[in-house]
């Protein structure tokens, strides 16, 4: 009550112990609770009711911008084409799948399929967007998530959102809005009322707001089920800044500082780690000035000093940056593939060594190549690199993340010799010649073309090489294009890998050469892409499995761990968990944070704790 003065009537009831009132906040009080406002942006509105006009307008095709809870939302009919389109178009978010917003859970079950597990994640107090498998020949509009199999949806979680809701499903049925975060494209969620006005009244119509002050942004929190069992995407709104218990004390106050993209930060102290929300990518000031908001909020907000901080070994991070630039005497460097498995090992409080297999789209290696598929044997303190994925050259370094043709024709040149340009491909015949020669005396010569062990950039090229996606427009689109093509395959041969080989030696080399002949030879047959893209997928779980049957003869080592952006594939992950399992080993995923990026920090934490402790591998 400190920003809102109660009215006479509420403090009358509120100062008299017979009342029902007494000392209850007043929460709905026409003259002293919240209120609830249209505002216009760029339409003339006539509003004496603010629920029902916004309902009206977005019914008719109007985008607004809603106050939730940790943010701005912009929303419009998600059954609407043209009003999805003019959204993307404003918030310059060119095919990056929109979250929806719909009143119950009947409405999602038109929409999705849903199971019970996926009903309980969507009706937890959380109300976090949970990622379901879409039904075929739904209203929603295609250009919500584009050549994706999935929906992204939540349920209201704020007043607003209920009376917005329930008013909108009078307006069309069903109810479905879009409800993405209220910002133009890779920018901080605006939460000030005045922030909001400045930046979404270009894209927005109106905006649809209440006099309650929001302190703190916070994203949605994402979530999706794999084997039965829920995986953060996104861990932010609903879950932070509620504590992660460990089985380890932390000797002093730490700071850990994240990763560059989807980044987070961890604060420890006792047995507690307190992982920030999404903070983003840091790629700009303004979410390079919420990631410094962030950290001294945290620390006042849980009265932790630190007094050791830790970071990513990547020199051009920002975040390692902040770290180097500290006041903080203590700094610890530890390398991104380590502390992706540390984040397991740390959730599951294991103790001794584990076989890690960290997977992803870009790490720093302490070689100073590009890792991203790493087989190690780990704990907290320190890991040993058994085997990775054959190093190729980068073409480019970030372009060749933008462009996935790049790493397809370098695949092709590795695995067939520099005739492959004569092969009969599709994605061959829209090949720039002239570029890739270009490329070619760059990879001789040594010039921006860094060596990389990057999954992620080997499902960019077998998505290239069929023709799904030859640039991306958001980060991962290749890859979750590449699984939802796969899920479409149906026949028993999706299962059966293709060839690969494995070198002798420490660490071993995975070789896929075998792999890119025999799926450029079905697609000369005239395999169905669905089927390449599935066996593809069965490919890369059997080689996993089998490198962790390898580092288990040479350690004895029974406990796996995987983290890494790639685990966000579905798909995948479930592949290998059968192939793991069914091979006698005990497997263990993120479950408290997410396995891509978002999840570093705490492994950072955690392992600075285990150096400041002095331990070592056994």
């Amino acid at each position: 009550m400190r920003v809102f003065t109660m009215c006479p009537t509420c403090q009358v009831e509120y100062e008299n112990p017979t009342n029902r009132r007494f000392h209850a906040q007043p929460n709905a009080c026409p003259a002293c609770g919240p209120h609830v406002e249209l505002t216009a942006y760029s339409t003339r509105v006539d509003s004496t009711d603010p629920i029902i006009t916004a309902a009206t307008l977005l019914s008719k095709g109007a985008i607004l911008a809603i106050k939730g809870l940790g943010g701005y939302h912009l929303a419009c009919d998600a059954c609407n084409p043209d009003a999805v389109q003019r959204l993307r178009q404003h918030k310059r978010r060119e095919a990056k799948p929109f979250a929806l917003m719909v009143p119950d859970l009947e409405t999602v079950r038109e929409l999705c399929f849903v199971n019970d597990a996926e009903a309980v994640l969507l009706q937890s107090h959380q109300r976090p967007i949970v990622l379901l498998n879409q039904k075929p020949d739904t209203v929603v509009a295609p250009g919500v998530a584009p050549a994706c199999d999935t929906l992204g949806i939540m349920l209201p979680y704020t007043p607003l959102h209920h009376l917005l809701l329930r008013q909108y499903a009078n307006e069309r049925q069903p109810a479905v809005l879009v409800m993405t975060s209220g910002n133009l494209s890779d920018e901080p969620i605006a939460y000030r009322d005045d922030d909001a006005y400045t930046r979404l009244a270009p894209i927005a119509d109106g905006a649809l707001t209440h006099n309650r002050e929001i302190h703190i942004r916070t994203d949605d929190s994402v979530l999706r089920l794999v084997g039965g069992t829920p995986q953060f995407l996104r861990r932010a709104r609903g879950y932070v800044p509620e504590p992660l218990q460990l089985g380890f004390e932390f000797p002093v106050p730490l700071l850990a500082c994240g990763g560059h993209l989807k980044n987070t930060f961890c604060l420890g102290k006792e047995r507690q780690a307190f992982l920030s929300h999404h903070i983003g990518d840091l790629e700009n000031l303004e979410t390079l000035t919420s990631f410094r908001e962030g950290i001294p909020h945290f620390e006042h907000l849980f009265d932790i000093d630190p007094q050791a901080i830790a970071y990513d070994i990547h020199p051009d991070y920002l975040a390692t940056r902040y770290a180097l630039d500290s006041d903080i005497e203590c700094k610890i460097g530890v390398q991104h593939h380590h502390a992706h498995i540390a984040s397991v090992i740390a959730e599951h409080n294991l103790e001794g060594s584990v076989i890690g297999i960290a997977a992803d789209g870009t790490g720093y290696g302490t070689d100073g190549a590009v890792w991203g598929c790493e087989i190690m044997e780990a704990t907290l303190a320190n890991f040993t690199r058994h085997a990775h994925l054959a190093y190729l050259p980068l073409p480019g370094g970030e372009r060749a993340i933008r462009q996935p043709w790049r790493m397809a024709a370098v695949y092709l040149n590795q695995a067939f010799g520099s005739g492959f340009t004569c092969l009969s491909l599709p994605m061959l015949q829209t090949l720039d010649m002239q570029k890739w020669h270009i490329l070619a005396q760059m990879i001789e010569r040594g010039i921006n073309s860094p060596p990389t062990s990057s999954l992620g950039r080997l499902f960019d090229a077998v998505a290239a090489l069929l023709n799904i996606r030859q640039e991306v427009l958001y980060e991962g689109q290749a890859a979750i294009e590449l699984e939802a093509l796969a899920h479409k395959a149906t026949t028993e041969a999706t299962c059966k890998p293709y060839p690969f080989a494995i070198s002798k030696g420490t660490p071993a080399l995975l070789d896929v050469k075998p792999t890119i002949r025999a799926l450029v030879h079905d697609l000369g047959s005239g395999a169905p892409c669905e089927q390449i893209a599935a066996r593809f997928h069965a490919t890369i779980a059997e080689l996993m499995a089998t490198a962790c049957a390898m580092v288990r003869e040479r350690t004895g080592l029974e406990r796996v761990a995987l983290s890494g952006g790639v685990f966000q594939n579905r798909l995948l992950l479930e592949l290998m968990l059968v192939r793991l399992e069914k091979q006698g080993f005990q497997v263990y995923t993120n479950r408290q944070v997410p396995p891509n990026d978002g999840g570093l920090s705490l492994g950072q934490i955690a392992i600075a704790a285990a150096i400041l402790r002095g331990e070592s591998m056994p």
